[in-house]
């Protein structure tokens, strides 16, 4: 297994950065204790491009190009019309905690997780589930009993969702069938020993798994081999993507912070880089 560490910094002063997502050249992101979605180019210069004051997470597109947002404290999924953030759908009756991170893919179907009880309050950990969220707004649950459902991917060939279950330690995967529901679960990679958080996944298959409490991001392939590890020692392990015009730019956000600080919004995030060998592919 190969160690690396990250080798520029991209974007600095952001709060706590979640949701990293790679498009028309720039990185977008949720700035998620500021409010702000924002829009990073290559020179580091930030575009706000919304501003939610009940906390930013997931992000991701309509086929029309609309932006979708995760909504946490008032558990919604927004678009981003001409004239301003518009409720896209209500989630707050179908998830049992503050949704959090998402994918959508190229038909506009939004998958979304939560977490499953209030973690930043201190109450006990309970399963959660993953809704998708229609194009049209309408939503159902499509997976249920996962630990934390957080980081979630689609892989090239747009059959298989990739979930990272935080509190489960692990990565689950499940077949996607015509119609967005999900089927055939089955383990992806057992991380004993890690809370992965944001995923993002590449041309071969492979995972990278932020891992939030060990400092850590790691290459993990199907079954559990990590092939290689990004150290950012000091910092947590937050979100990642790979972007850049040839997609082997892997961007890590990273944050100086805990849970404990969280709950009172104390943290200095920022943005770091890494070239990879392997380009991304799939969504994110």
């Amino acid at each position: 297994m190969r160690t690396r560490k990250p080798e520029s910094v991209l974007c600095e002063g952001l709060v706590f950065a979640e949701g990293p997502r790679w498009r028309d050249g720039r990185l977008w992101l949720s700035d998620m204790h500021a409010g702000l979605v924002l829009a990073i180019d290559s020179k580091g210069r930030s575009e706000t491009i919304a501003r939610v004051p009940a906390r930013p997470s997931g992000l991701g597109w309509l086929p029309d190009g609309r932006l979708l947002v995760v909504s946490m404290h008032d558990r919604m999924l927004l678009r981003l019309d001409p004239g301003g953030l518009a409720v896209h759908a209500d989630l707050a009756p179908l998830v049992t905690g503050d949704p959090n991170d998402m994918v959508v893919d190229d038909r506009g179907r939004a998958y979304v997780g939560n977490f499953g009880f209030d973690m930043l309050a201190g109450a006990p950990p309970a399963p959660a589930n993953l809704v998708l969220v229609l194009p049209d707004g309408s939503a159902r649950v499509v997976a249920e009993d996962l630990r934390f459902p957080n980081g979630t991917a689609i892989t090239e060939d747009r059959r298989t969702l990739v979930v990272a279950e935080s509190f489960g330690a692990r990565l689950t995967a499940f077949r996607v069938a015509p119609d967005g529901s999900l089927a055939d679960r089955r383990p992806f990679a057992d991380l004993a020993g890690r809370t992965p958080d944001g995923i993002c996944i590449d041309a071969e298959d492979a995972v990278w798994a932020s891992c939030f409490g060990q400092d850590e991001f790691v290459r993990v392939r199907e079954g559990g081999e990590i092939v290689e590890r990004v150290d950012v020692s000091g910092r947590r392990a937050v979100a990642c993507a790979l972007g850049g015009a040839d997609r082997r730019t892997l961007f890590l956000l990273t944050a100086e912070t805990s849970i404990e600080d969280l709950a009172q919004s104390k943290s200095r995030a920022r943005v770091e880089t890494l070239r990879v060998d392997v380009p991304g592919a799939g969504i994110p």
